[in-house]
Formats: C-alpha cells, structure tokens, sequence
C-alpha cells in the first residue's frame, strides 16, 4: 500500500503544481487515514469523495448531503480545498462560471484512480453480493406483477415499430433453417469443460431441438449418425443450470456473472450472428445501438457536456434486470425468432449459498445474447418515454429524427434531455433502477462508456489496476504498471512518470524506449523511439527488453469433433470475412478469424492460464 500512497503524493503534488495551489495538508491527510483505514481509504472511501463531486457538478453546488467522510469548512471539504476552491465557490459552495478544468480533472484523478483495482472482496462482501443477485431476482418477479397490461402493449406496439422489418427478416431465416453456423468458444462452461472438450461433450438440451437439431449441430455431417447414441438428451428438469460466480471488480463489491453451460453457449453464438447481421442492416438501428465500437457514445458525451442538449445514463444491476417477460413481449409477433431465442436460454441458476433457483431475468451476464437483447429492450423502453413525452404517437419519421440524439451500448444509455424525466420514469416502471451517481443531465458534465468531459473538455481519468510488483516474476503486476506509466505520461504527468521509471528499472532492468505498437514492455514517448540493434533479416530498429508471453493451454482434439470444430470454424469465417467485405471492416479482424483454424488449433486451445515475460529483442516499432 505505501507504493499506491507514495503514486498518490505524486500526482498530488504534479497537479497541484498545474493549479497553482498546494497539497502538502492533502498527503497529510492521506497518510493519517490509510495508517487508521487501511486499503480502503483509497479504494472505498476517496471513490465515494470522487463521486460525491461529480454529483456536486451536476447540480451546481455543493450540498449537505455530500461528502460526509470528510470534515467541512464553510461547506467545502478541508481535503483537496485548494482544488475545490477553484470550482466551487468557498463561501456559498456554488458551482463557479469558470471552473478550473485542470481542476476537475485533478480531484478526478485523486479521489477516482484506485475505484477499481482487481482486488479480491471480503468473503462477507462476496456472500452480500450473491444474497443481492437473489434479491434482484425477487425485484424483477414483483415488477413485472406490477407491470399494467396498457404499458405491455404499449412496450409492444414500439417494438414493433422499431425492430419490426428487422425481426421479420430474422424470423425468417430461423423458419427457412438459414441460422448462422453455432460456435465454441474460448470462455468457461458451466460443466468446466476445456475449449476443445467442447467438441466431444455429448449433451443436448431437449428445448433445443426444434431450431438448433441434433444432427446438423452436434455432428460434421450426417455420416456421422452412430455418434448419436452417446449423446445425453436433457429435458428441461434435468438440464445443467448456469454456475454463478463472482470475479474482482472493486475492493467494495465483486462483479456476479453466469457461466452458460456448453451447448447453451454453442446455440447462443447462433442467435448472436443472426442478430448483429440483422441489426448492421437498419440504418437507423446500427446508429442507435452499439456493441463493438464506443466512440460515437464517448463523441455523444463530448458534445451533451459542451451544449446541454444530451443526458448520459447509467443503470444498476442492468442485466440482471432484464425480466425475461419484457423479453417476450419484444418478440411476441416473431414466434421463429422468440422460439430460438428462449430454447437458447437458460431457466435456472446455482447460486452459491443460495443453491438451484428458476430464474425471471432473462439471463445474467455472461450470456452470449444477454448484451444485444438488453440493448433492445432498453431502446424500446427509451422511445416509450420520448412518446410520452411528446405526448403522440411514434412514427417511422421519430425514427430518423431521433437517430443522431439517442444510443445505447450495454446499459450506457445516452438520450435528449428534453425527454430524460419521462425516459427515467418509464425505465423505473418497467422495473429498472437508473443510477443516479452516474447518470447526468443538468450541468456540464458528462460520463459514457469510460469517458468523461466537463464543457467539452476531456476529463477522463487513469485508473491503477493492479497492486505494484515487487519482482520480475509479477508478470501481470509488471505489464500493468508499464500500461499506468505509459497512459499517465500521454495524460501529461511526466514527472510522476519520471518517478515511475525508476520503480519499474528496479524491478525489470531493461525498460527501452519503445512506440506503442512495439511487443516490448517499455517507455512510450513523444521523441520517439531508441534502436539498439538493427534486425538482420528485416533491417528494423531491435531493443533489448520484455516480451509478453501467454501460452495457449495443450488441449488435444482428434477423429469426428476435431472434423467439426475445423467445418464449424470455415464455416463462420467465411460469413463473417463476406460481412466484413461488404461493409468495409479492418484487415485485423479478418486475421482473427483465419487464425482459428490455424494448424495447432487442435493440439492447443482456449484462453492462457497465466502470463509470463521474457527477456530478448524485440522490434521497437
């Protein structure tokens, strides 16, 4: 903890230097409540400051409300005053016409850097937040108990008016059997299978049948058909329920995910393809949903900072409440499609301490369809507030009137704060719970998709990931403070960098400096790059550093499923490079695709265990 305390007087004092105040009481301050508090001084409690003053720049002031940890004079917090008293006013706490962005982007820095280091919960914290996915799972049943029939029709009516030619074109390829090839992929099941184990698992669903059939899914052709008496048919009381687990998010709380069991997955990937083709067709639609590509949200929150004119918000919980009735409800009119979409999705949960439980939501994150149908659900129930709100019916015209001013990626909603009282109550009506310390529409601030502006101005933050290493042998520590020194250079702290460079010679010798698409662990700079060596065979510029190393684990794969997993891999790069063809994606991702059915694929699969460096030379471009 004292490296992170030491990383904190730094940029302390570099960004007092840039505001032209001190933060010499500040550090004293630090270093008095991390001897009485501990790690969570910096990741629980400066947080909660970090966000307390945004809530503050969004309603122009500084409440009583706010800021309780820390003592207050004439209603600013004694910490970091010399910041604050350049945005707010030291008197009356409200916000100043001119606020000092250098300013805000400090507190930010400060207060927010260590919010989500990977660090493992408390088990107690751990069993609270598998207790609260149980009690959000109560909250979706008495929502949708409470949900009137006049609201479901009218959740109704707009879907179909968004995704209606959409859905049909969808619904009929799953009523024609022209679904997109399943796949496998590299992730966790629910029976703790390798990557490659998948191909042999012989377990099949019952419910999936009727759209994914046995034959053509499980086997590499018909030929094949003996195969099928090994083959475990599950009905619906006996399929394998999804494993809920936690993983590190914050040192307050872990993030609760699902792993879907294998063939669930398997037909998943299915429904995905079908949907994100689908969806990249609409014009309309591929400018108001987003699933790979954040920058047109961050852009929108650039501008709703400097004009006012777009609200940014955020939901908790937002996946796992997703009632699968709305989910119904959205493709009530595409009995194909709705059929598809609930054989692939699973009923129940274990949930530990909790044991085997029906699930209401429509599935938890880790889902493979979990991200894009949430993203429908959430716009339906967006231009049902923006119809509320002008108090008419929707049109195709609304459509494309609003296609410029409305997007959603994950549950990162962005919408025209015209509307955004009606658009937050409807959300609250279908069940769903806006987070208001991250959602903002009054003052100038802004926050989407991990970028923050105050006035058109970015704000954004660097953020400590990982605890330092101590030894070259901290392979994950070691690439993480190389990332935070190069990030918090090109942020302009360069003299925290300097210092930075120092700790990191003393763990690794070698630390070049390097461009940013060089594989060696090493310096970023605006001069450049050093060249050591001069490369024999292809005359590049070599340095002599870290290399990043990940091995992919031994996972051998041979007779009928290697012969599946090799037709099954041609066959989605051949969709997907048509796709990327006809709509003009980058060589890189096309790559990506060729290289799954490279020659090792079936002696190594799956995601690397662990990762290692090594020492040699590398190019410095």
């Amino acid at each position: 903890m004292k490296s992170l305390m030491l990383l904190w007087k730094m940029l302390a004092f570099e960004s007092a230097s840039w505001c032209y105040t001190s933060a010499t009481l500040d550090w004293k301050t630090v270093q008095r409540r991390c001897k009485h508090e501990g790690l969570s001084f910096l990741t629980i409690t400066l947080p909660t400051y970090g966000k307390d003053f945004e809530k503050s720049l969004d309603r122009g002031k500084v409440d009583h409300d706010v800021f309780l940890s820390f003592e207050k004079h004439a209603g600013l917090p004694k910490f970091l005053s010399g910041f604050l008293g350049l945005v707010f006013d030291r008197t009356s706490g409200v916000l100043l016409d001119e606020a000092s962005i250098d300013s805000i982007r400090a507190i930010r820095q400060l207060t927010l850097m260590f919010a989500k280091m990977k660090l493992p919960c408390t088990p107690a914290r751990e069993r609270a937040a598998f207790t609260q996915y149980i009690q959000c799972e109560q909250d979706v049943r008495e929502s949708d108990a409470c949900t009137s029939q006049s609201l479901k029709t009218d959740f109704e009516s707009v879907a179909t008016l968004l995704f209606g030619s959409t859905f049909a074109s969808m619904d009929r390829k799953v009523y024609e059997g022209q679904m997109p090839a399943p796949k496998h992929g590299p992730g966790a099941t629910a029976e703790k299978l390798s990557s490659n184990a998948k191909y042999r698992h012989l377990t099949w669903p019952a419910r999936l049948d009727e759209h994914f059939p046995l034959v053509e899914n499980v086997l590499p052709s018909a030929s094949y058909w003996e195969e099928l008496d090994d083959v475990d048919i599950l009905e619906p009381g006996a399929e394998i329920p999804v494993r809920v687990i936690s993983v590190p998010k914050t040192l307050k709380t872990p993030r609760i995910i699902g792993i879907e069991p294998a063939a669930m997955q398997y037909a998943q990937q299915s429904v995905l393809a079908l949907m994100m083709d689908g969806l990249r067709e609409s014009n309309y639609l591929s400018s108001m949903l987003g699933f790979r590509d954040q920058t047109p949200n961050q852009r929108m929150a650039e501008e709703g900072s400097r004009l006012g004119n777009l609200a940014t918000l955020d939901l908790s919980e937002a996946s796992d409440r997703v009632s699968n009735q709305h989910v119904r409800l959205l493709f009530d009119r595409f009995p194909h499609l709705s059929g598809a979409v609930q054989a692939c999705r699973s009923r129940k949960a274990d949930v530990p301490g909790h044991g085997v439980k029906r699930l209401a939501k429509f599935a938890s994150m880790g889902s493979a369809i979990c991200f894009p149908v949430e993203a429908m659900v959430f716009l339906t129930i967006v231009f049902l507030g923006i119809q509320k709100s002008l108090n008419t019916s929707l049109s195709r015209r609304h459509l494309y009137l609003f296609a410029r001013s409305v997007r959603i990626y994950g549950d990162d909603i962005i919408v025209p704060v015209d509307h955004v009282n009606e658009v937050v109550g409807m959300l609250h009506a279908f069940g769903y719970v806006v987070n208001t310390g991250k959602s903002f529409w009054n003052g100038k601030f802004r926050e989407s998709c991990g970028k923050e502006y105050y006035d058109g101005m970015d704000v954004s933050l660097v953020r400590v990931r990982h605890r330092f290493p101590t030894r070259p042998q901290h392979a994950t520590e070691v690439i993480s403070i190389v990332s935070l020194r190069n990030q918090l250079y090109w942020a302009g702290y360069w003299k925290t960098c300097q210092w930075l460079d120092e700790r990191i010679k003393g763990i690794i010798k070698y630390f070049p400096v390097v461009l940013s698409t060089s594989p060696v662990l090493g310096r970023q700079s605006v001069l450049g790059f050093e060249t050591q060596r001069i490369g024999t065979h292809l005359h590049n510029p070599l340095v002599k550093g870290y290399r990043v190393l990940a091995k992919i684990p031994d996972d051998y794969l041979d007779d009928w499923p290697a012969l599946l997993k090799f037709h099954l891999r041609y066959a989605r790069e051949d969709v997907e490079e048509r796709h990327l063809a006809r709509n003009g994606w980058v060589e890189v991702e096309q790559g990506s695709y060729r290289t799954l059915i490279d020659d090792g694929h079936l002696e190594r699969a799956g995601r690397p265990l662990s990762v290692d460096t090594k020492l040699g030379y590398g190019s410095a471009v």
